[in-house]
């Protein structure tokens, strides 16, 4: 394959595998899979988990779901805030599929009340403890009002929650203690006030054996994994399905650093703190790995230490520094494949076949 600037890879056989093991899981919940497309913003990747028959989709803009009704899904859920400004396109949107948009307020209901006109779906968003969005379980005259606010028009369907804070764990007992608090707090509310619960963080979904509290799972990192799942224990280091391959441009053994076409704009700045071999913290951005003929290898070579615009600068040892030329291929491992993903252009199989995207107005 010709690969000349930043391309992320995408191993299609790892991604199977990884689709095939949540599907596994729903079933065994006896729970519906409704992925988060917003991993790999691919109509082409959203066809092999239609191949595994699912049927249903999460999406997190008004424009990622047009994007996905326009390549043949038509069970979509917005899971973001309803956007009252975005009023208009969604009701286009519901005149084509089933849709299902969030409500937290009591403003944003009685302006969907008022503004859409299609048949639709709302979940009261709940915050299971992330604290970024939602509704505070306890505040159950608010859970009232909104369900009462319900109509044949904008239909009641139940309780959806993000537990986002499992992204801070790194053991299994940490994510856990937050997966059983998330359960007894949906299965609670189901309880009291019916709906069906709407559950999906990638480490919970893939590391907890019984999901059967949920109606639905709605993982989405999962399909691709990254630095920052596996060092939470989501997945092994093999499972992990993308790769950015980058052109080394420059290197300074003086430093054992090599600089890559490869940066901020490429990987975004997402980080993690990990330690050195003297125990001090150093910056992660990336894991440097070596490109093979069909992929990438599973070991780690590489810290990619500091980011800019187009840089990426990665600290090696110096047998591995010595070892690399200008015009080389590397790859990188990025922390958070879904961030990484959003900002390519395509995507690049390793087998040498392009893969579409969405792509932003």
């Amino acid at each position: 394959m010709e690969i000349k600037t930043p391309t992320l890879l995408i191993d299609k056989e790892k991604c199977i595998r990884n689709i095939d093991r949540m599907v596994s899981k729903s079933v065994k919940a006896g729970a519906s899979l409704r992925p988060h497309f917003k991993t790999h913003f691919s109509g082409e990747i959203g066809n092999w988990f239609k191949e595994k028959g699912v049927k249903q989709c999460t999406v997190s803009s008004v424009s990622m779901a047009q994007y996905f009704a326009s390549h043949g899904w038509d069970d979509i859920t917005i899971a973001f805030p309803y956007n009252t400004l975005e009023s208009n396109e969604i009701n286009a949107l519901a005149q084509n599929i089933k849709l299902n948009i969030l409500i937290e307020s009591t403003e944003s209901m009685e302006h969907a009340s008022k503004s859409i006109k299609e048949k639709i779906g709302y979940f009261i968003k709940i915050d299971v403890g992330t604290h970024r969005t939602g509704v505070d379980p306890r505040n159950e005259t608010l859970i009232n009002q909104l369900i009462a606010d319900s109509s044949e028009k904008i239909q009641f369907k139940g309780f959806l929650a993000h537990a986002g804070h499992t992204y801070g764990c790194r053991d299994l007992d940490s994510i856990k203690w937050i997966f059983d608090g998330s359960v007894k707090i949906l299965t609670e509310l189901k309880k009291k006030f019916g709906g069906i619960i709407s559950y999906g963080d990638t480490p919970s979904c893939s590391l907890m054996d019984d999901l059967s509290f949920c109606d639905e799972m709605r993982p989405g990192n999962f399909v691709f994994y990254d630095w920052m799942q596996h060092q939470i224990g989501s997945c092994s280091l093999n499972e992990i399905a993308v790769c950015l391959a980058c052109p080394v441009v420059a290197i300074h053994k003086e430093r054992n650093e090599v600089v890559v076409y490869g940066g901020a704009v490429h990987l975004s700045k997402e980080s993690m703190i990990e330690k050195d071999v003297r125990g001090k913290d150093k910056h992660c951005f990336g894991k440097l790995v070596k490109l093979t003929e069909d992929g990438w290898s599973a070991e780690i070579l590489g810290n990619v230490e500091r980011l800019s615009q187009e840089h990426g600068i990665i600290k090696l040892s110096s047998e591995e520094v010595a070892r690399v030329k200008v015009g080389d291929l590397i790859g990188v491992i990025p922390v958070h494949s879904c961030l990484t993903a959003d900002l390519q252009g395509h995507y690049l199989s390793t087998s040498g076949e392009k893969i579409e995207k969405m792509t932003k107005n």
